[in-house]
């Protein structure tokens, strides 16, 4: 039974890397009104990862194909591939639930954020110093037993 169900797992994820192997080769959008904000964003930082790997990777090359040409071909792929991946239809479904669950958030106004801010402070400073002086008293009873 077990033999089975690993066989059957292994099939499913055989079929959802085929699904995104075809839909990296395709040039379409999914549901390009729905989740515009997730998915721009999602979008940015990972064009913004792609970005920064390739600027680091033009760094340490030292001729100019590795320097330019090689930087600039990542950075196009990479581009390519994170747009893809937003328009991939099972994770462009999930940022679309997700902006979607963030629409229905009521946010705090200024001054519920300014006093839910100025209790964390305070917590975060009064726990500090809490943590000071149990390490004062612990090693001042570490210093007299050895």
């Amino acid at each position: 039974m077990v033999c089975h169900q690993r066989l059957a797992d292994e099939r499913q994820e055989k079929n959802v890397v085929a699904e995104f192997i075809a839909a990296l080769l395709n040039a379409s959008s999914y549901k390009r009104t729905q989740g515009k904000v997730a998915r721009q964003l999602t979008m940015a930082a990972l064009a913004l990862a792609v970005a920064v790997g390739a600027w680091r990777l033009g760094s340490l090359a030292d001729t100019n194909f590795g320097q330019y040409v090689m930087p600039l071909l990542v950075l196009a792929a990479g581009w390519w591939v994170s747009w893809r991946i937003v328009n991939f239809p099972r994770f462009a479904d999930f940022l679309i639930s997700v902006e979607a669950e963030m629409n229905k958030v009521s946010w705090p106004g200024r001054s519920e954020l300014w006093r839910a801010s100025v209790v964390v402070i305070v917590v975060i400073f009064f726990l500090a110093g809490l943590l000071f002086v149990y390490d004062l008293v612990l090693k001042a009873i570490f210093n007299k037993i050895f």
